[in-house]
């Protein structure tokens, strides 16, 4: 079995993700990273991860599918001989307001954003236990904490996954697995890019540090939840939002 670590990150090859990849890759770690549909940017990660010598897979996988997430994760281990972390970073936004939200737009958001981490948590744990060692690590949103104008089913997802971190982390605190949450702010990624900028202002305005966030900023947080000197940390729920929740 290798002694490199190994990390399985969902939606690992744009925005955040691709910054949590990129950085683990960085510090030596090989990464799993899983991508649904956008070949590009997978393929544009492996590149940014070969020139700085950093050992990166893409694997595409629909996390709202618990036999994909299942195999995505028997394929790391048996290629790469260990998962040591999970990131749960994937998802997806299907913005209307309730009355005109479809159960479909809810049941999307809810396959990939709450149901998919638990698929992925269900791929992980038996492994994890069984070594005696794991980082869990569940991105969520500032939305889940504030609620949104069109955002129901997003931020009910979100907010879910307090509740998914704070469970787990009771069930695996004894088991040397920690489980923690990083709730982001409002952050320059794609999902912002459409957003028109007089709103993007007015957001910024409300930022006590009078700006978005960076993708990079995020992932030096759930960076350092991964390190073995977090293991005193579980159950967190960390706020990456600028101090926009004072």
């Amino acid at each position: 079995m290798t002694e490199q670590r190994v990390a399985v990150v969902t939606g690992g090859t744009r925005g955040i993700g691709r910054a949590i990849t990129l950085g683990l890759a960085e510090m030596g770690v090989h990464v799993a990273a899983g991508y649904l549909s956008n070949e590009e940017s997978a393929k544009a990660t492996l590149e940014a991860a070969a020139a700085m010598s950093g050992s990166v897979s893409v694997h595409r996988v629909d996390v709202g599918d618990p036999d994909e997430c299942t195999q995505y994760v028997e394929d790391a281990i048996e290629l790469y001989g260990r998962v040591d972390y999970l990131v749960n970073n994937a998802g997806i936004n299907i913005d209307r307001t309730v009355r005109r939200m479809t159960v479909d737009d809810w049941h999307q958001v809810m396959r990939i954003n709450i149901s998919g981490c638990f698929y992925m948590v269900k791929g992980v744990i038996e492994h994890m236990v069984e070594r005696k060692s794991g980082r869990i690590v569940n991105i969520s949103s500032i939305i889940g904490q504030t609620g949104n104008v069109g955002q129901a089913n997003y931020a009910t997802a979100k907010s879910g996954l307090f509740g998914l971190t704070k469970s787990l982390a009771l069930e695996l605190a004894g088991k040397g697995i920690t489980v923690n949450c990083i709730s982001p702010g409002f952050i320059s990624t794609d999902m912002l890019a459409s957003v028109p900028e007089n709103i993007i202002d007015q957001i910024v305005a409300k930022v006590p540090v009078g700006r978005l966030g960076t993708p990079e900023e995020v992932a030096f947080a759930v960076i350092n939840l991964l390190d073995d000197r977090a293991a005193y940390i579980t159950g967190a729920v960390i706020p990456v939002n600028g101090g926009l929740d004072m």
